[in-house]
């Protein structure tokens, strides 16, 4: 049962008022290639691509789209200042084989036609290289088909903060690169853990969109593996804000005494659901995705507490890297010197809210080892880059070291480089790795 229905696919249809469409239908449609002037619809010459993504001094130019204002700007901001200080880092060493990397950012505010406008315009008016650090499953799954209908000009995305499947299947998969774990995995793992301990009785709290019913599918999966059903399920509407109230939520899952409920959501609203939880009585451990936005999560429920520890000790969070407080894990300390470093901000021009960045965080570290593979992988394109060149360059990864303790490969069979999911719980105000299941929550 949940509060209300998942949020529907948009069900109009182009059409038929005359022989114009309007750029916002279009758009509200999720057919923006049809925007495209005619030459994207024919062969180029061969040796066109070589231009396209190469700014005027030679520069390799990445179009981002992602959330920098709302509720979720956390996510976007955080993703972004990782990336941005390995990319400084590169760029003040010389670039890639002598070429800068510049980004070329949208906000899209974490919903999903803002970012189809912003792809629109980063492909068709920006003429991007690639498309990188997209966040977001139902931003992602809306731009999917326009890579998709654009394949003849090899526009790829690469690691967005997304583990769902659209893009890592058929039709789509063929247009993504992934970094991170899937949230099948982390939600597999998520209920083998609780099951081991005997905590079989699981609920779900999810977004009612493409994110939600991702998570939601391999939480079901998960269960079905060991003959389990799921006890109780609501939802939110994406884009709820902390203020808001959870209650009727908390209250639909205290009916099915779960022994733990898993979340799929986002770091504002999965804080007023535990936040909510924990003050009517509901005081079981509240798993979250790696995608929640850990740190701000805790931020908001610690914040104005007298016992900060009153909400927090209920949590525990899969992550898809490691803990950023590990220094003797190479590309952390890497990370930690170059975050202090440059200590990079969002552009002025897309400030739209007052946000506190972290100094380290799961989301920015995520960031940076995305920017990182991504280096590598320019590195590998010999000469001048070329967009025909990236799948090859790609599936050259075999095995590489990106100084976490776990290798990366690609293949045209695997578009996901690393498969590892992370435990942490909160201890002293932080998060920490999960070593013992039974004795925290058994």
């Amino acid at each position: 049962m949940s509060t209300h229905g998942p949020t529907g696919r948009d069900s109009r249809v182009l059409g038929a008022e005359g022989a114009r469409l309007t750029r916002r239908t279009v758009i509200h449609a999720g057919l923006a290639a049809v925007l495209a002037p005619p030459w994207l619809h024919s062969p180029r010459p061969a040796d066109a691509s070589a231009v396209r993504g190469i700014g005027p001094d030679g520069e390799i130019v990445l179009g981002v789209s992602a959330a920098f204002s709302g509720p979720s700007r956390g996510l976007g901001t955080e993703l972004y200042r990782g990336a941005k200080s390995y990319f400084n880092h590169v760029n003040e060493n010389g670039g890639v084989n002598g070429r800068k990397i510049v980004l070329k950012l949208y906000d899209d505010g974490y919903q999903p036609d803002p970012c189809v406008e912003n792809t629109v315009k980063l492909m068709l008016e920006d003429q991007v290289f690639l498309l990188f650090g997209y966040v977001g499953t139902p931003t992602v799954t809306r731009v999917l088909p326009m890579l998709k209908k654009f394949q003849a000009q090899r526009v790829y995305l690469f690691f967005p903060f997304t583990g769902a499947q659209p893009q890592r299947e058929p039709p789509y998969g063929e247009f993504a690169f992934n970094l991170r774990a899937s949230y099948r995995q982390e939600t597999a793992g998520l209920v083998n853990n609780f099951v081991r301990i005997g905590r079989e009785r699981i609920g779900m709290f999810y977004q009612a969109d493409a994110y939600g019913r991702s998570g939601w599918a391999g939480v079901r999966a998960a269960l079905a593996k060991h003959g389990i059903e799921m006890v109780g399920e609501a939802t939110y509407r994406r884009g709820s804000r902390f203020t808001g109230s959870f209650r009727a939520q908390v209250e639909i899952l205290k009916k099915a005494s779960p022994d733990a409920v898993i979340c799929v959501g986002a770091y504002a609203a999965c804080a007023g659901f535990a936040r909510d939880a924990v003050d009517l009585g509901l005081r079981v451990p509240i798993a979250n995705l790696s995608f929640v936005g850990s740190e701000n999560l805790l931020n908001l429920l610690s914040e104005g507490q007298d016992d900060p520890d009153t909400y927090a000790r209920y949590l525990v969070n899969s992550q898809v890297v490691p803990s950023y407080e590990d220094t003797s894990i190479a590309a952390v300390k890497e990370y930690r010197e170059l975050m202090a470093r440059y200590d990079p901000q969002v552009p002025k021009e897309l400030v739209k809210e007052a946000y506190k960045p972290f100094p380290h965080s799961f989301v920015s570290l995520e960031g940076f080892l995305d920017a990182k593979l991504l280096v590598e992988i320019l590195r590998r394109l010999k000469g001048r880059p070329d967009r025909s060149g990236l799948e090859e360059a790609v599936f050259s990864v075999r095995d590489y070291d990106l100084g976490i303790g776990e290798a990366v490969s690609f293949g045209p069979e695997r578009r996901q480089g690393l498969q590892k999911v992370y435990y942490t719980v909160v201890e002293g105000g932080r998060f920490v790795t999960l070593d013992d299941w039974k004795a925290k929550f058994g």
